[in-house]
């Protein structure tokens, strides 16, 4: 049994990476209902949300059943970090987790993100300050370091541990390397391995199936995984890891019937969430994934871009369902 604080987990967790404009609640929604563990929202501006900026606290939303569900937050000043954590802990999640991890240059280049991996001391204080804010379990998303100079990530965990986050996530880049660099979970292992460390050492970068997973989970040490990448147009990835690291014997991919029926599961949550002509609009970027891999599937993903009502979506999968059935 893995614990976050008092947040019981079972035995190896996987956990669902936050990701921007990707595990907004809809898709949050069918990713727990394949077996996702731990759940963050998108990661939400710190300044943004003290501001009561529309866009930032929409993102607060979530639904009992997403539970356990952690808030991510971001930013690069300390006492706005800490009145974003106050402001996120009344929206009752059941962690606040801090990004030190975006790679992007503009968040970046403000401190935030990756960007503060420049500045230890910074971040420890940060953090420090973030978990004295608020009652609830502070856990810490970050990389190796902030280059191939500078992957520090060993020393980083342990301070961090020691004033008082309860958890940690590694992905296996620095902020530097690009995604198509193999992530380094040696690293990651080293971490866990670390005899002072106490904390569950939860590991990502390159978790892209039930194999990968097998071999991360049987090399390194860690107490559990977190899935970005491969989580796109698949939520179905987290009962496909966990019956392979059960049974070793891969689950069958999904049908197009199954596609369809999960895809419009997700269709309805966004409309539900958004409004229709939102909800139609911000799933669109979901229907290559879905579909990927279908030969000759371009009409039907050009109709699905193009569509603005939901019914029109839905008409549009039950064509596809015809030619592909």
């Amino acid at each position: 049994m893995i614990k976050i604080g008092n947040i019981e987990l079972c035995e190896f967790p996987i956990l669902l990476a936050p990701m921007e404009d990707v595990t907004d609640p809809p898709f949050r929604f069918v990713c727990k209902m394949f077996g996702a563990d731990l759940m963050y929202t998108e990661f939400i501006s710190s300044e943004g949300l003290i501001r009561d900026a529309a866009k930032s606290v929409k993102k607060l939303d979530f639904e009992e059943s997403e539970r356990p569900i952690g808030i991510q937050i971001f930013g690069h000043d300390i006492d706005s970090m800490v009145k974003a954590a106050q402001y996120a802990e009344r929206a009752n999640p059941d962690i606040i987790d801090i990004n030190y991890g975006c790679p992007v240059k503009k968040v970046v280049a403000k401190g935030a993100g990756a960007g503060i991996l420049n500045d230890i001391p910074k971040m420890v204080k940060m953090t420090k300050a973030v978990v004295d804010s608020v009652k609830l379990p502070v856990t810490v998303k970050t990389r190796l370091g902030y280059d191939d100079e500078h992957k520090e990530i060993v020393e980083i965990a342990e301070r961090l541990q020691d004033i008082g986050i309860q958890a940690i996530t590694i992905h296996g880049r620095t902020r530097t390397q690009k995604p198509r660099i193999p992530a380094d979970w040696k690293l990651i292992g080293d971490v866990k391995n670390n005899p002072r460390m106490r904390i569950p050492v939860f590991g990502n970068g390159d978790v892209v199936n039930a194999e990968s997973a097998k071999y991360f989970k049987d090399n390194f040490g860690v107490d559990g995984l977190m899935v970005a990448r491969g989580v796109y147009g698949n939520p179905w990835i987290f009962s496909e890891i966990k019956h392979y690291l059960k049974t070793g014997e891969q689950l069958p991919l999904p049908n197009i019937n199954e596609r369809i029926r999960v895809s419009k599961i997700q269709l309805k949550k966004s409309c539900e969430w958004k409004g229709e002509r939102r909800g139609v609009l911000e799933i669109r970027k979901h229907w290559g994934d879905y579909f990927k891999g279908y030969s000759n599937f371009k009409p039907f993903r050009i109709k699905l871009m193009e569509a603005v009502t939901e019914i029109e979506v839905i008409n549009t999968l039950e064509e596809a369902r015809q030619l592909y059935a």
